[in-house]
């Protein structure tokens, strides 16, 4: 996916106030979405949660696009010509519909639901994402993972995996990468990570060993869901901070819940993130720009897309400054 968009989402935190909180309760703070335009010459409207001004990252994933569902018929779906990256991976996972995926690398690939295809741009890769003719209705999640900087200029990349569906008291779960419920993606990433779609059935309860060093994000895609002691409801992400072994969670509906948790360790870098780069500096985006404006051998070409690329946008005209994480309270 393309990004231009930079103004940063809301955050409320959990329920109880810090008084009120339960002895050795985490607290679960709340990022609300925000709708932007996806970028192209037809946009559809997607919702961010990652980033904004509170957090810029959850582990190394630095990115989360919510969208859908879509009719296509009203909407034009998806139309996302040759674009570029570097310095991150992409995670491309649908909830209904199918994306065709093109890159310079040459694969040729489609992008359905329950199976996931990861797209590394280190030094810079480009592609295309266009919903095929027979998709009624496009839904799913676009996240990106920031490279850390001894990757960050790494080779062009592309994996697919269909993680197989583990069933625990009452919910289903796949795991796309790192290793959840008894399930373990073999796709390779640069950082642990941790990626998982849950579908919680009416009212089930589910308590999910987790990674004590990890920092946890839950993304609801349907339903009212209930994390630790916070209800997140549709498009909000709770953050949990590391420390916790366990995530307890309650759907709260008369419906089929679905989430996405995502996790990792704490990202230590600062990043540098302007449309669809991540550098680490005002000059390493310049220099991106420059190059794919100049149509450069450092992001390739995809020979058989009926139509041209997409245009980067001009730059601020002030420097892009570094961000990290706020230190943890």
């Amino acid at each position: 996916m393309s990004s231009a968009e930079t103004d940063a989402a809301a955050l409320r935190c959990g329920e109880f106030a810090e008084r009120d909180r339960p002895t050795g309760s985490p607290r679960v703070d709340v990022l609300s979405a925000r709708e932007v335009p996806l970028g192209g010459p037809r946009a559809i409207r997607v919702r961010r949660t990652l980033p904004q001004r509170e957090r810029t990252l959850i582990g190394a994933w630095c990115f989360a696009d919510h969208y859908g569902p879509h009719d296509v018929a009203a909407s034009g779906g998806m139309d996302l010509p040759p674009h570029p990256h570097t310095g991150l991976q992409t995670v491309s996972w649908l909830f209904s519909g199918e994306v065709e995926h093109r890159d310079t690398l040459g694969s040729h690939a489609l992008i359905r639901p329950g199976e996931m295809n990861l797209m590394t741009g280190g030094y810079g890769i480009a592609h295309s994402e266009v919903s095929t003719p027979h998709t009624t209705v496009l839904h799913g999640v676009q996240l990106w993972v920031a490279l850390p900087g001894e990757h960050r200029d790494t080779a062009r990349d592309f994996q697919h995996y269909v993680p197989d569906l583990a069933q625990v008291d009452g919910a289903g779960i796949r795991v796309f990468l790192g290793s959840l419920a008894g399930r373990t993606s073999p796709v390779r990433a640069f950082t642990p990570l941790l990626g998982a779609e849950i579908v919680m059935e009416p009212r089930a309860a589910i308590t999910l060993a987790v990674d004590a060093t990890f920092e946890h994000g839950l993304l609801v895609d349907s339903g009212h869901v209930r994390l630790i002691d916070t209800v997140l409801r549709r498009a909000e992400l709770g953050y949990v901070p590391r420390g916790v072994d366990t995530l307890t969670m309650v759907n709260e509906s008369d419906d089929p819940a679905r989430t996405v948790l995502l996790g990792g360790p704490p990202f230590g870098e600062e990043i540098v993130m302007w449309w669809n780069f991540i550098g680490r500096s005002h000059e390493d985006i310049v220099k991106a720009r420059e190059d794919w404006e100049a149509s450069s051998d450092r992001f390739g070409v995809i020979d058989d897309f009926p139509g041209g690329r997409l245009p980067a946008p001009a730059l601020p005209h002030a420097v892009i400054t570094p961000r990290r994480n706020p230190p943890a309270r």
